[in-house]
């Protein structure tokens, strides 16, 4: 509830701007998002289709799922596991590590708090087409607090191939390996790691950060892990028109790839016109040309990755680029 009263105290336009800082007392949370098969996680809606789909995929990958939340089943079984009636009951009983929300938009706000306020490590929010208005509100509440840190929304999720599965990606394309992948989008994540995966990489960690335009968890956040995770030994840095996020990772990449991890890039959205939305809400060029694909390619290469201009490629680049730092 002291969440909930903040976000209601406070104005649109000082929450927009609050929203794009960056905040280190929010930097806190980027560990956890290094899940593994000891991971503990719940599920908010979890007794819905998709949900039930979902977390029954992600229990024969060997995810270690505790439970699950759904108000009007409190007290029940589902898919051999305890329903509760709130998060706060289900951070008591089962201890989660990790959330992952199957919740419809007008709601995914309030449940997303919800499990802030009950500091579940991580939230990991599929949910598409949540209002804007309420991810600035969201983005606020994330930064004044150091123990949850947020994925998505919009989003497939986050898998280890070691055994942690949370969210909609099929696991059976992921193989244990050295790859680590951030991605504004699924299906070109997907595409990565089907790549990464025959030219015999593998992955190491795949983080879905979703293409909404105030998302918990940007391409910086997720190199704050790769860069310095001794599993990762290169990175596939997936991006698309709008927004800034891929030129603040290239300025990132410039000053900490201390190890010189081979990096390769593709950026969706080469063609799109300006003001034109593609596909996610976040994927528009705005006026000034602000998020143009070249832009953000220039800039990567300019840091040292390799930019490949067809998601076809990036098996291929990211293995010669290994081969070339000799740790393939």
């Amino acid at each position: 509830m002291m969440f909930k009263n903040l976000i209601n105290s406070v104005g649109r336009r000082s929450l927009s701007t609050s929203a794009r800082r960056t905040n280190n007392l929010y930097d806190q949370s980027i560990p956890n998002l290094a899940v593994n098969k000891n991971t503990r996680v719940i599920c908010q809606g979890f007794t819905g289709k998709t949900a039930t789909f979902h977390c029954r995929e992600a229990l024969a990958y060997g995810t270690n799922m505790v439970g699950g939340v759904s108000p009007s089943k409190a007290g029940t079984e589902h898919l051999g596991l305890p329903v509760f009636g709130s998060v706060k009951e289900a951070a008591r009983e089962a201890n989660p590590d990790a959330t992952v929300l199957y919740v419809p938009p007008p709601f995914a706000a309030d449940a997303i708090i919800e499990a802030i306020e009950n500091e579940i490590g991580l939230i990991v929010a599929i949910t598409e087409g949540i209002p804007q208005a309420d991810e600035i509100k969201v983005a606020h509440v994330l930064r004044q607090q150091s123990k949850s840190r947020l994925l998505g929304p919009n989003c497939p999720g986050v898998i280890n191939p070691d055994g942690c599965k949370i969210g909609i990606m099929p696991g059976y394309i992921h193989t244990p390996g050295k790859v680590g992948i951030v991605s504004r989008s699924g299906t070109l994540t997907y595409e990565a790691v089907q790549q990464t995966t025959e030219v015999g990489l593998g992955q190491s960690i795949c983080l879905g950060i979703g293409g909404d335009p105030f998302p918990g968890t940007t391409h910086v956040d997720a190199l704050k892990l790769l860069l310095h995770d001794p599993k990762t030994e290169s990175i596939v840095l997936i991006g698309e028109i709008g927004g800034s996020s891929e030129e603040e990772a290239a300025e990132y990449i410039k000053k900490n790839n201390v190890h010189n991890k081979p990096i390769v890039g593709f950026i969706a959205g080469v063609s799109a016109p300006p003001g034109r939305r593609m596909g996610h809400a976040g994927a528009v060029i705005s006026g000034g040309g602000v998020g143009k694909a070249e832009t953000k390619i220039n800039a990567l290469r300019d840091a040292g990755a390799v930019v490949v201009e067809s998601p076809g490629e990036i098996g291929a680049a990211i293995l010669k680029a290994s081969k070339d730092a000799g740790i393939a």
